[in-house]
């Protein structure tokens, strides 16, 4: 009876939805490192701009932005409830956490958001064309690192699980 056991073990059930968050957004992440940053930079640099534009607006939408922000805020609590129970487990939740919120979360903030704001101000014409492939190049190499962090967020919330 696996859903009496993970229905009355919270840690369980945060650290099975951490695996799980962390997991899909590496998927996501991994989806633009592999293709779509790469179909998208073929395009003219305005064409290029104007669907990034238009990805980055429906990422702030609540399928995408539930999974990435609700991993940030439940993916430290397998640590918390490690540190209030007997410790199990503590530093691979920690570093799952540190790995997610980090690395994933981190460099979103750091390394992203900035550059899809100048995107965003980019005007038209000559300017496009220069934001656009300087966009691109930065935006997936840290795009690559950002999407290896999360996976291995992921790696490590299952291998708590597995009874690493």
């Amino acid at each position: 009876m696996i859903d009496s056991v993970l229905l009355s073990d919270p840690r369980l059930m945060l650290t099975v939805a951490a695996a799980v968050g962390s997991g899909v957004v590496a998927g996501v992440l991994f989806a633009f490192s592999a293709f779509v940053m790469r179909g998208l930079s073929t395009l003219q640099a305005e064409a290029g701009v104007a669907a990034m534009r238009a990805i980055n607006a429906a990422a702030l939408r609540p399928p995408f932005l539930s999974v990435f922000v609700g991993t940030a805020l439940l993916a430290p609590l397998p640590a918390v409830l490690s540190l209030l129970g007997n410790g199990d487990s503590l530093a691979l939740s920690v570093a799952g956490a540190a790995l997610y919120v980090g690395g994933t979360v981190g460099i979103t903030r750091i390394a992203h958001l900035p550059r899809n704001w100048a995107l965003d101000n980019a005007p038209d014409g000559s300017e496009a064309v220069r934001v656009w492939a300087r966009y691109v190049r930065e935006w997936t190499r840290w795009n690559h690192v950002r999407a290896a962090a999360s996976a291995a967020a992921s790696i490590v919330f299952t291998v708590i699980l597995v009874g690493g």
